[in-house]
């Protein structure tokens, strides 16, 4: 009998749940008639998300978060970030830089405090979120450049300035850390074939991702979205010591294929790979709001 070299639990793929499949109903009820941002604009329409205007409620800023800068590469010109300690009395175990998520458009660093005080409490962290330059506003490199000059920073200064090193990155890592952790994220601009054939407006969808990379990439090729700055999927990853990775995805999410198909590439190079798949999960399950709504969470804890 001939056994896979490649095994996975098929069993995440199978029906979903009843509570999960009325939660995602819900989800497309309060987002597929709302207006999307590239119609009112992308600055009206971050205002009002913060307003609790579009179709979700009104990020959560906790008392605990504290306003904190970093210095661009750009004289003058200071990268501003949200910064979460772990409870009072708890030593600092290391630093973990969170790059918030919003299609390079939306969201900002105040957007995630509840997960951050998540992740601040549950492993003894600093957590300070970076925000980043937005497109359509400041297009690719600005965002990408921002936050390596975060992380760049944070090599060089964080254990002075934070009481441990940097040693966990939400986003492609470039440094010598004990951890990267990607949630569903993006690893082909040009498309892998789920975020083609996703027909489910679910938080995200081929459209709306077609607009989010419009606005990231104006008037680049699908051929020019590939390169590898861009796409990490088409890196060359060959000879390369990557750091421990966590890549986490849902069944119901456009970028099911990325997370996939880049964990795969990460356990080939031979670094420890940690790969969960959430049936029934929606593309941005760890926002605030779905944390709370959703019954898959339960298992994240």
């Amino acid at each position: 009998m001939i056994t896979s070299d490649l095994n996975l639990d098929v069993s995440k793929f199978g029906p979903v749940s009843e509570a999960q499949t009325k939660f995602n109903e819900y989800l497309e009820s309060v987002t597929d008639k709302a207006p999307g941002w590239y119609e009112i604009g992308p600055a009206k329409y971050r205002q009002m998300r913060k307003d609790g205007k579009t179709a979700l409620p009104a990020p959560v800023m906790l008392e605990g978060g504290k306003a904190f800068a970093i210095p661009s590469r750009e004289q003058g010109r200071d990268i501003p970030c949200r910064l979460m300690m772990p409870e009072e009395g708890h030593a600092v175990n290391g630093v973990y830089m969170h790059i918030h998520g919003g299609g390079w458009v939306l969201m900002d660093h105040e957007s995630s405090d509840p997960l951050l005080k998540l992740a601040a409490d549950a492993a003894n962290l600093a957590v300070i979120s970076i925000g980043y330059r937005l497109a359509p506003e400041h297009p690719f490199p600005s965002g990408p450049e921002d936050c390596y000059d975060a992380a760049t920073w944070l090599v060089d200064h964080a254990e002075a300035e934070l009481g441990a090193p940097l040693k966990f990155i939400g986003g492609e890592p470039q440094f010598k850390l004990s951890g990267v952790v990607l949630n569903f994220g993006v690893y082909d601009l040009s498309f892998l074939p789920q975020a083609r054939n996703f027909h489910k407006p679910l938080f995200l969808s081929p459209k709306l991702m077609q607009q989010f990379v419009n606005a990231f990439l104006p008037g680049m090729s699908p051929e020019e979205r590939r390169d590898p700055s861009i796409s990490p999927f088409f890196r060359d990853l060959n000879g390369m010591k990557l750091p421990p990775a966590l890549f986490t995805v849902g069944t119901e999410d456009c970028l099911l294929d990325d997370s996939i198909m880049m964990a795969l590439k990460w356990q080939m190079t031979g670094a420890e790979t940690i790969t969960k798949i959430f049936n029934g999960a929606p593309h941005g399950y760890v926002s605030p709001f779905l944390c709370v709504k959703a019954p898959f969470y339960t298992h994240l804890e």
